[in-house]
């Protein structure tokens, strides 16, 4: 399930996570890949800037996706040569991103700072941690009174992992999917047609699952499918008209290919004819589910969507 995931959040960062086109990533390397470079670069009696103007770097990405700089995350910045001194700048770092995420609703609270460091500036962490806590130092606050979690390189290679997917994810959470909008239909034909949906509630507090931006979409999903479906498969000889459905969740009331195809549908009709009225309406076997997703990635590539989907 998590590889799944990770192979998911990896290909929409990469198609669209960056200003300028695509941008291959991996999790966690390539995000980490700027502070290896520093590492690898810095002069014996210089400090190291690092442009990010020039190579495409975590923090152009924050920047595209937010809109403007994050607090203590900047498009350039300097890294001292002392790795302990540069691997605090990055801890601090870190945790800047994480408390400004966390503010903006991000549900992180598993995720220390730590863990989205490089593997020797996590070693470095922890000796210094060690340090401090025998020889009783008192401390900053990116070394208060925190519980230490002392890794061995193959676990802490899967943690980073798994941290830097999920804060992937809940970057996705606090600013693209804010951007989803929800505008009522004034078209009496369509009030007609969806009027006897069960109603999806927006309110914050009525999903524990959903935020209220997914259940936008939802309703959405709901809407298109109920007004298109009787269009759509009008003509299908392969099960007729599909039945009404309610549609809840994003995985299970999709496998079908039918309500995303009358997504398309809404927005490509001329799709129908070419494409969907040969979809099986009432599918129960795999090889029906594999064939209507085959019609479906088909016709997302006959009008250029190509995110990558498989089938």
């Amino acid at each position: 399930f998590f590889q799944r995931t990770l192979i998911a959040i990896k290909s929409w960062f990469t198609l669209f996570g960056w200003p300028k086109g695509q941008n291959p990533i991996s999790i966690p390397h390539s995000l980490r890949r700027d502070v290896c470079k520093v590492q690898m670069t810095v002069p014996q009696d210089k400090v190291f800037t690092r442009n990010l103007g020039k190579d495409k770097g975590f923090c152009e990405m924050l920047f595209h996706l937010h809109g403007q700089s994050l607090p203590g995350i900047t498009a350039s910045q300097s890294l001292p040569r002392d790795p302990v001194e540069r691997m605090l700048q990055l801890h601090w770092q870190h945790s800047a991103l994480l408390s400004f995420l966390k503010r903006q609703g991000a549900y992180l609270p598993h995720v220390m700072p730590e863990f989205l460091l490089e593997p020797e500036d996590y070693k470095i962490w922890i000796r210094l941690k060690t340090v401090l806590k025998v020889g009783g130092v008192k401390s900053s606050d990116s070394f208060s009174d925190k519980q230490v979690f002392v890794l061995e390189d193959s676990t802490f290679e899967t943690m980073s992992k798994r941290t830097w997917t999920d804060v992937l994810l809940q970057i996705y959470k606090v600013f693209v999917l804010p951007r989803v909008s929800s505008r009522g239909s004034t078209n009496p034909s369509h009030l007609e047609s969806v009027q006897n949906i069960p109603r999806i509630k927006q309110e914050p507090l009525s999903s524990n699952i959903y935020s209220p931006y997914e259940r936008t979409i939802l309703t959405w999903l709901n809407k298109h499918y109920e007004k298109n479906r009787k269009i759509v498969w009008k003509d299908c000889q392969r099960g007729g008209v599909p039945p009404r459905r309610w549609i809840v969740n994003f995985d299970r009331d999709l496998l079908d290919g039918l309500v995303l195809a009358a997504q398309v549908a809404a927005y490509c009709p001329y799709l129908i004819a070419t494409h969907f009225v040969r979809m099986y309406t009432s599918p129960r076997t795999r090889q029906q589910f594999l064939h209507n997703s085959l019609i479906l990635v088909k016709a997302m590539r006959a009008v250029s969507l190509n995110i990558d989907i498989k089938v």
